[in-house]
């Protein structure tokens, strides 16, 4: 990845990778870093005057782990966790090996590795069902939502609200996602993602992701499906999710731990200008 220069100290190199679509930037902050701003953050993520991204990731030293992430969505807020983006992060850590590292996140440490088929998983660690772990402005039960459409709910490091539908390309995702990320019930909003159960190892999923709109992937959604899915009894502990961006593979482990593998690919590198920088902070 592209680091600072000396005669450069405000320029701010990146690397634009992908998992499936689900596209990011992401930054080296552990030589030189460069304090963002939720204003630097949306015009960054601006996809016709800046770079375009659903997230930005920071990559931070840690004492205890191969990196500390942060990430932002592209309107300047900030998310607990991204699994396509931890899983871009770890192949570019990685560096072409097996691994395994450890990523420290804001929903914990989380381990990834390569598969021998080339697919990066993450282990995204338990799924959180709790009304206050999701969280929810008040107590319900979180299989079954008080929401037109029977939604279920769960968090994955961020909120997760889960509609079972008979055909999800017939959904208007922009309706859904729009009002259900907004609803009073999820105090922090909430990703959105609407599911055809194929069969109970194939399901259709379509994602809305709080703070960015649609998105043609993302990997703590599905595994927020998997785990709704399971909860309902309509998936089984392992299953293969047909997302717009492709096709993302992901299992539910007796100890709750939910894995999640798929392709990623390195786009390119690049740096933003002092200049520009610097009149968007």
């Amino acid at each position: 990845m592209i680091r600072p220069v000396e005669n450069q100290p405000r320029a701010l190199p990146f690397r634009k990778s992908h998992g499936l679509g689900n596209d990011f930037v992401l930054l080296d902050q552990r030589d030189a870093p460069v304090a963002l701003t939720p204003d630097l953050v949306r015009a960054i993520g601006d996809r016709h005057r800046g770079v375009g991204f659903d997230q930005l990731a920071e990559i931070y030293a840690d004492d205890d782990a191969d990196a500390r992430l942060v990430f932002w969505n592209a309107d300047g807020s900030q998310a607990g966790a991204c699994g396509n983006a931890t899983r871009c992060i770890a192949d570019l850590l990685m560096n072409g090996s097996a691994g395994p590292i450890g990523l420290r996140t804001q929903h914990g440490m989380l381990s990834a590795r390569r598969r021998q088929d080339g697919m990066v998983e993450v282990d995204m660690g338990p799924a959180l069902t709790g009304w206050a772990e999701v969280p929810l402005a008040r107590e319900t039960d979180t299989a079954h939502l008080p929401l037109p459409g029977d939604p279920a709910a769960c968090s994955m490091g961020n909120p997760h609200c889960t509609f079972f539908v008979d055909d999800a390309d017939a959904v208007d995702l922009a309706e859904i996602g729009a009002r259900t990320e907004h609803d009073p019930l999820f105090p922090e909003r909430t990703n959105v993602q609407v599911v055809q159960v194929l069969e109970t190892t194939r399901a259709r999923v379509r994602v809305w992701e709080r703070g960015v709109g649609r998105t043609l992937a993302s990997g703590s959604s599905a595994c927020a499906v998997l785990v709704n899915g399971r909860r309902r009894g309509l998936l089984d502990r392992a299953a293969t999710l047909e997302l717009d961006g492709g096709e993302i593979h992901v299992t539910l482990h007796d100890d709750g731990h939910v894995l999640m593998a798929g392709p990623v690919a390195h786009v390119f590198e690049a740096a933003l200008s002092p200049e520009w920088v610097e009149a968007h902070r």
